[in-house]
């Protein structure tokens, strides 16, 4: 068996393994599994969580403490003991002992509003890891369609591949028959057999260039597909809005931007619950408690017992601290300049990359277009060159080449095709648009 057999047989199971997928994963349906299996949102999630949780009126200070005590002493004495009437004892080895238990209650009435603006503080941050959240969900988006569109890419690209094979595989029978009747010579055949050759090895190589591709689309999804499956070609522009209406929408939705914003919003509550620390503290205190003593015999109470409720009130007053909370709140607004600086530098790179982005988006699907046309030229040319290649009127090398040029214009166009989509998606993410479409 014959290397060229060898190819063609492996180019042809290759195409048919592809053929034979019966599971289509839709767009939809690969960002409904991402969304579900995908580990980094998965993590993303589990810290939203943690957030809320923090975020619970038991995290706020705002409820009392309540503690239970208990205690037992048990005393082994050598006493010698003299009385007020001049009387005296010696106990050796006398013994007693003390039990007690107790629950306090503690409650902070006034702490400078400190936990009222660590509170709100837990309640932006919560909204802070919302937004994190989202920002790698989009993230995992777009890594998703990069992936699904290389997916789809190699499908189409193995496709005319697939077409460029059967063509030069027709065109060696044709020149087999025309040697073996004397109308070409054997050059025909052979150059026909290499042409099949490099036809094969490219479709063996993209074929493996798929099979990689989809296992990275597998990864993204969480591993949650069948080996064996095949993605959808179809694109659909989606790209609704206006230049300037959605430039105004990526400076108010643009994801990086409201996390600043909140963390502007965050440091300006850091600012009050540091100059709480001016401010002093009442707290509320009580405890309800149970004593028995049972004394030896040196003591005029042999066993006592006293139970009761007690409270209190206190107060206290940090008059100075040594010049930490001075130095926490400057530190504190010198943190919410550096957040407003921040914002500032996010919009200034918004407006860049928004242009950048919307520019990238215009050129790639004017060149998609053009290739569309271009498929067009090359289909037509090759048909011609075909029907005269029949006939005598043009030679192999001819023909090859306007098979070659058709090829090309179809990889292009395939390229082409995906690149404006990614750019598309890439400027709905910008302006924070991204997950409010269908895909």
């Amino acid at each position: 068996m014959n290397i060229k057999y060898n190819l063609v047989v492996l180019a042809a199971f290759c195409c048919s393994a592809i053929g034979s997928a019966q599971d289509i994963v839709t767009q939809e349906q690969a960002v409904k599994l991402a969304l579900e299996n995908n580990y980094g949102i998965k993590i993303a999630k589990q810290a939203v969580e943690v957030a809320e949780n923090n975020t619970s009126v038991l995290n706020s200070g705002y409820l009392p403490t309540l503690t239970g005590a208990a205690g037992a002493t048990y005393n082994l004495d050598n006493t010698e003991a003299q009385f007020s009437d001049g009387s005296s004892t010696i106990l050796n080895g006398a013994e007693s002992d003390r039990y007690n238990a107790s629950v306090n209650l503690n409650y902070t009435l006034f702490d400078g509003l400190g936990r009222q603006y660590n509170y709100k503080s837990l309640k932006e941050q919560y909204q802070l890891s919302e937004l994190q959240a989202r920002e790698t969900i989009e993230n995992t988006v777009l890594q998703l369609f990069s992936v699904y569109y290389s997916v789809a890419q190699l499908t189409e690209n193995l496709d005319a591949l697939q077409e460029t094979l059967e063509v030069s595989k027709d065109r060696l029978v044709r020149a087999q028959y025309q040697f073996d009747y004397g109308q070409n010579t054997k050059l025909g055949v052979l150059n026909a057999e290499v042409d099949i050759n490099n036809d094969s090895i490219n479709i063996i190589s993209s074929y493996q260039e798929l099979k990689n591709a989809k296992r990275d689309l597998n990864v993204v999804l969480g591993n949650a597909l069948n080996p064996e499956f095949t993605v959808s070609t179809a694109i659909d522009f989606k790209l609704q809005f206006q230049k300037d209406d959605l430039f105004e929408k990526a400076k108010t939705h643009n994801v990086a931007l409201l996390q600043t914003e909140k963390n502007i919003a965050i440091s300006e509550l850091d600012i009050k619950s540091n100059k709480s620390g001016f401010l002093p503290t009442i707290g509320l205190s009580g405890t309800y408690g149970w004593n028995k003593n049972n004394n030896n015999g040196a003591s005029f109470v042999s066993v006592s017992t006293n139970t009761g409720l007690s409270g209190g009130l206190n107060l206290s007053w940090n008059l100075f601290d040594g010049g930490s909370t001075i130095i926490k709140v400057r530190n504190a607004k010198v943190n919410l300049e550096t957040q407003k600086l921040q914002k500032e530098n996010i919009l200034i790179g918004i407006q860049r990359d928004f242009e950048n982005a919307w520019e990238d988006f215009e050129n790639k699907l004017k060149i998609f277009n053009i290739q569309q046309q271009n498929i067009i030229t090359s289909q037509n040319n090759f048909e011609r060159t075909q029907e005269n290649f029949k006939i005598g009127q043009v030679n192999s090398i001819e023909f090859r080449q306007a098979q070659l040029n058709l090829l090309n214009a179809e990889l292009s166009r395939n390229q082409a095709k995906y690149q404006a989509k990614l750019a598309e998606l890439q400027l709905l993410q910008l302006s924070g648009e991204l997950l409010n479409v269908d895909f």
